[in-house]
């Protein structure tokens, strides 16, 4: 469960999701290795022992999924190596929904083919941002309802709900 703060300053939200998809990630490297292994003769070597390593590299990035206040703004990060990390504006923020994931969208971060960013770990459910400017963001998180109740209040200036 998100865990939400309440300060002096202002209410705090941080969440963290871990999933398996690192081990998806790795799993797939050591399959490329063993296949460059097994070709043995160029390019094929090349080709998959290439991808192997560059999936080995990129798995530790994916670990988990942090979701956390900061102020005027909410950051999403993959972890616990930060290649993928984006924050939202709250004053950027229109609407705030519960929402599901479809299963073609997947894990990790790309396009939905419903429109708009999907950053997702582990999982189908999601909180959908819809932004001022006409984007929408689907976060993938297993604690949806806290993260959408904080956004709403945070959104509409209220204080965080307990």
């Amino acid at each position: 469960m998100g865990r939400m703060i309440e300060s002096d300053e202002s209410p705090a939200y941080s969440h963290t999701q871990t999933a398996p998809l690192c081990l998806f990630l790795d799993v797939a490297a050591a399959g490329c290795l063993a296949l460059a292994w097994a070709i043995g003769e160029m390019p094929g070597v090349i080709i998959a022992g290439t991808t192997g390593v560059a999936l080995a590299l990129i798995a530790p990035a994916f670990h988990h999924l942090k979701v956390e206040d900061r102020g005027e703004e909410l950051a999403i990060r993959f972890g616990p190596v930060p290649l993928c990390r984006k924050t939202v504006l709250y004053a950027d923020i229109e609407e705030v929904e519960v929402g599901r994931t479809l299963i073609l969208d997947g894990w990790g971060i790309h396009l939905s083919i419903r429109g708009g960013w999907v950053w997702n770990i582990w999982g189908r459910d999601c909180v959908v941002v819809r932004m001022r400017r006409g984007s929408v963001l689907r976060i993938g998180t297993d604690d949806a309802e806290n993260l959408a109740l904080f956004l709403k209040a945070k959104i509409n200036g209220q204080p965080s709900p307990p």
